[in-house]
């Protein structure tokens, strides 16, 4: 299944809410170190409800973070006093549960990526323009205040027109109870965990994705799923892009690079290690570098976004379609490399 004309076009009349009440399926902790504490910080939005098939965990995260109600059952979840939903559990839950909470009439920011498969991906778009319900999906880094500065200054045409782009992602996650190493729970490793935001950090910066060829394997961690995967694009209107992610590695690493015809803008630390602020470095021909520091709650700027697009009637920013194409992406790569 494609996305139809009118999935693409994203207009239709919305529900219109005047304040959102919340409610967060997935109880696990980056719901709860993160997107929770950032959403105690809008004023117009309000935790109502949460959702786990744990009871005991949806109470502990109820009780911490003053919810009214807590539940281990999605259909009596979607029935608590809530407009917009947070799907926050593993990627083998987001199909079933985005489709049933846009069928209940709710607005959704879904975790990336946004399902096990593209054709999953697509129909959960279509139902939610058929309910009349906004999908966005959780790409945060496009919303770190050195990123967007990059694209502006990109846009200003600052370095040129774009040569390349490389992005790396690389940490430390282990196989264990974590589902990520679970194919039917999370789809695939490296590539789907953070190759996604990778992907879709390349489109941002350099538009849409013409071809795509790579590897992904397992280069320390053996098991179902990869820990390693890396990937050369090709833009469609001018330029490459490369990315390179990984579980296996002991010291996290991220670095986005765009390299043009005067120059480059690098960007470090937007994802990983938290105690040191992120840098954007301007390179320029003829020049000395130039660098700036920052550090910003990424999420709490995403939920800004989505509050105040829904509020205004307006599709929030980044749509599910986005979720769709990335998807789409991450399986040509994988279909290359024999992964059905």
């Amino acid at each position: 299944m494609k996305l139809s004309e009118a999935s693409k076009k994203l207009k239709f009349t919305h529900r219109s809410v005047e304040k959102l009440k919340w409610g967060v399926a997935g109880c696990g902790l980056f719901a709860e170190r993160t997107f929770l504490p950032s959403l105690q910080m809008l004023k117009k939005s309000k935790l109502i409800s949460v959702y786990s098939s744990d009871i005991s965990r949806a109470k502990f995260i109820a009780d911490k973070f003053a919810a009214k109600k807590a539940f281990s059952n999605f259909d009596e979840f979607l029935k608590s006093d809530i407009n917009a939903v947070y799907i926050s559990g593993r990627n083998s839950d987001h199909h079933w549960q985005v489709i049933k909470a846009a069928q209940a009439g709710k607005h959704i920011l879904c975790e990336k990526p946004l399902a096990l498969n593209s054709l999953q991906a697509a129909e959960m778009v279509e139902v939610c323009e058929k309910n009349k319900v906004f999908l966005a999906v959780d790409y945060v880094f496009r919303f770190h205040p050195l990123i967007i500065k990059a694209k502006e200054l990109i846009k200003n045409e600052l370095i040129g027109k774009i040569i390349s782009i490389s992005a790396d992602f690389n940490i430390m996650l282990p196989p264990g109870e974590n589902f990520r190493y679970q194919k039917n729970l999370s789809g695939g490793g490296a590539l789907r965990d953070l190759g996604t935001h990778m992907i879709d950090l390349l489109r941002f910066f350099g538009g849409e994705i013409e071809q795509i060829t790579g590897f992904t394997d397992n280069v320390i961690f053996k098991g179902e799923v990869d820990d390693f995967s890396t990937g050369i694009v090709k833009f469609k209107n001018s330029g490459y892009g490369r990315f390179c992610v990984s579980f296996n590695s002991e010291k996290a690493f991220n670095r986005i690079e765009i390299l043009g015809y005067k120059g480059s803008i690098a960007i470090e630390n937007v994802i990983v290690r938290k105690h040191i602020p992120a840098k954007l470095i301007i390179d320029l021909v003829g020049e000395k570098k130039k660098a700036f520091r920052g550090r910003t709650p990424k999420m709490l700027l995403l939920l800004k976004e989505f509050q105040n697009s829904i509020l205004k009637g307006e599709y929030p920013k980044p749509a599910g379609k986005e979720g769709v194409i990335n998807m789409e992406i991450m399986e040509r790569l994988e279909k290359l490399n024999g992964i059905n």
